[in-house]
């Protein structure tokens, strides 16, 4: 992880040096560079890392930086956390039902496909007016929103999972006249951990990008979406608090991103399996 934020660190100060030598001209060339390297476009990494020690207001308090957006990324990984576990009991549980009938398969599947097309932006002011007027927190509709990304990879991989064990394994306890739900349980869950993980990783990170754009798209009052749609309105006077407020979401990616493979090795542990 360190040698990548140094790697990182070097690509952009590198860039941005041959931009200043060049005048944002590939060296030798007549070719732009595809992003300006002035401060306002890109600051300096380390402007970036002072940045978040300096302070900021919070309400009526003023805090570092780092301290503010730490405590916007905990309501954000809570939104996160919510939609999460949403999408993986929606996208598990169609699964099972696509497992269980052909037909629910034929007749499902397409749909979870198309319902991947619509633009999140579009669908996330939509989700809360229905949630307000019922009443819900805004902090859940937008768990709703998240629960929207992550339920589809979920039910594919896991659908994919399940249909995985060898049909010799199957007839197998078919011969044995083991229930329905016996297969399931014994045989194919745990063929499905090899899918399965993979596709909450991706879920994890999808929370965080869901719970993020509901953030902007209803404009909620907390949360690092706020963060980001704050000081982007404030880009041209603190740019460096704008990178400072992405790399948290990244940061929080990582973060989710790396609980759940914490989880598979805690698993792969105790079964004594691989999983990939």
């Amino acid at each position: 992880m360190l040698a990548a934020v140094v790697l990182l660190f070097g690509i952009w100060e590198g860039y941005k040096w041959v931009g200043q030598q060049t005048g944002d001209y590939w060296p030798g060339t007549s070719i732009e560079l595809p992003a300006s390297t002035d401060d306002l476009t890109m600051p300096h990494a380390m402007d970036i890392a002072n940045e978040l020690f300096e302070e900021v207001r919070d309400g009526r308090a003023r805090l570092p930086l780092f301290l503010f957006l730490l405590k916007k990324g905990w309501f954000t990984l809570q939104e996160a956390a919510i939609g999460f576990t949403l999408g993986l009991t929606v996208g598990l549980g169609l699964a099972i039902l696509m497992l269980r009938w052909r037909v629910a398969e034929r007749g499902l599947l397409p749909w979870i496909n198309v319902s991947q097309t619509i633009p999140l932006i579009a669908l996330a002011p939509i989700i809360v007016t229905w949630g307000r007027q019922q009443d819900l927190p805004d902090m859940l509709s937008i768990s709703l929103i998240a629960a929207y990304l992550t339920f589809f990879p979920v039910a594919v991989s896991a659908l994919r999972g399940l249909q995985s064990p060898d049909s010799a394994h199957v007839e197998l306890m078919r011969s044995y006249a083991a229930p329905w739900r016996t297969t399931l349980v014994k045989l194919r869950l745990p063929a499905a951990r090899a899918y399965l993980f993979p596709a909450l990783k991706i879920a994890a990170t999808l929370s965080v990008v869901g719970a993020i754009v509901g953030e902007i798209s209803i404009g909620t009052k907390t949360g690092l979406g706020r963060a980001i749609l704050e000081y982007a309105q404030r880009y041209a006077v603190s740019p460096e608090r704008l990178y400072a407020s992405v790399i948290g979401a990244a940061a929080l990616g990582l973060l989710v991103f790396g609980l759940v493979s914490l989880a598979e090795w805690f698993v792969v542990r105790r079964t004594g399996e691989v999983t990939s």
